[in-house]
């Protein structure tokens, strides 16, 4: 039975606990800061990396592009209906997380893995995982390196702050093989350079972003990323665990990325915009409980389509660095992503 000092504060359909009078209803927390300071500001900032051909770059034109990149617009869609309204706050591979708790940014897509580590060690969140990935060396074709074994006591180039000089101590402790000597840049182009320059053997990093680096040589043609992965690198979107509703709002829009591209598959060919429009459908009412009105997945969906679209325009053919979705696809075709029912 609740006092005279207490009361029930109903916000949006959503009943909190009771609150002392002294903090309520005048004084008592915004429900949605992130999401009110977002709006106030008129623009999501997000933490990228300062340029991985394919999860995040910016181009010529000064647009930034790239998986990562989308997952931050898709968010920009939902919350401001503006999938263009985001500042990009280019960082070092060991500033991501810093600058995201510092309250530089909302939200982390910087091809960052999700560890228990990171959760443990910082006031952070993983909302949910971008793109699953594995540890690989980018190499020169003619060096006859076939097999991480044969890289052992080399000099390797790794990038700070990245989990790779870990990875790289455990697979080869592992197996009695003598220790490399990992070398870490403070960004990616400096890492990129020590490799072509022969002053490193090989570049240590998540398989997808060495496809991207690959790419950035004057003759990618001359070097090649090995087949063996050491590690399980689930990259992931980070928000700070300040905000249960901001963290909730972030792993409902990478959600409705793949629950649509499943509902696409479903409808089968010819169906497409019928399957999105009912993905938005069964997702745009839940929208208020987390500050949002009922036609965000609508806007997310127009802005940057499915999870499908996201990988095949950033990752896939149709930027031509055709990564194979491997672990990437759906459930339904062997990999990890598993689309949760969107009513």
């Amino acid at each position: 039975m609740s006092t005279a000092t207490e009361t029930n504060r109903t916000v949006r359909g959503r009943i909190d606990s009771p609150v002392d009078a002294a903090t309520s209803p005048a004084t008592a927390p915004a429900p949605f800061p992130t999401l009110d300071e977002v709006r106030g500001r008129g623009a999501l900032r997000a933490v990228v990396s300062r340029g991985i051909v394919g999860l995040s770059l910016c181009g010529p034109d000064g647009r930034w592009a790239g998986l990562d990149v989308d997952v931050a617009r898709a968010v920009a869609a939902a919350v401001l209906g503006d999938a263009e309204a985001v500042e990009w706050v280019a960082s070092d591979p060991a500033e991501r997380l810093e600058r995201l708790v510092a309250r530089e940014a909302e939200l982390t897509v910087c091809n960052l893995t999700w560890t228990m580590g990171r959760e443990a060690g910082w006031p952070v969140l993983f909302a949910g995982v971008t793109c699953y990935d594995g540890e690989g060396f980018l190499v020169r074709g003619d060096s006859g390196i076939v097999d991480p074994a044969q890289l052992a006591g080399a000099r390797l180039a790794v990038q700070a702050g990245t989990t790779s000089a870990a990875n790289l101590a455990a697979w080869y402790g592992r197996r009695g093989l003598a220790a490399v000597e990992p070398v870490a840049f403070a960004t990616p182009a400096e890492t990129l350079a020590a490799y072509a320059s022969g002053e490193c053997v090989a570049y240590v990093l998540d398989r997808t972003a060495l496809a991207g680096e690959r790419a950035a040589l004057p003759d990618p043609w001359n070097h090649h990323v090995l087949d063996t992965s050491i590690s399980r690198e689930p990259m992931g979107a980070a928000v700070r665990d300040d905000d249960p509703h901001w963290y909730r709002l972030c792993r409902w829009v990478l959600q409705l990325l793949t629950a649509a591209e499943h509902q696409v598959d479903e409808a089968g060919p010819g169906h497409r915009a019928e399957a999105l429009a009912e993905a938005a459908r069964l997702a745009g009412p839940h929208g208020p409980a987390v500050g949002l009105d009922e036609q965000w997945a609508a806007r997310v969906l127009a802005a940057v389509g499915t999870y499908a679209d996201v990988y095949e325009r950033n990752l896939g053919g149709a930027c031509g660095l055709g990564v194979p979705r491997g672990l990437n696809e759906l459930w339904t075709r062997g990999g990890l992503h598993y689309a949760v029912p969107l009513h």
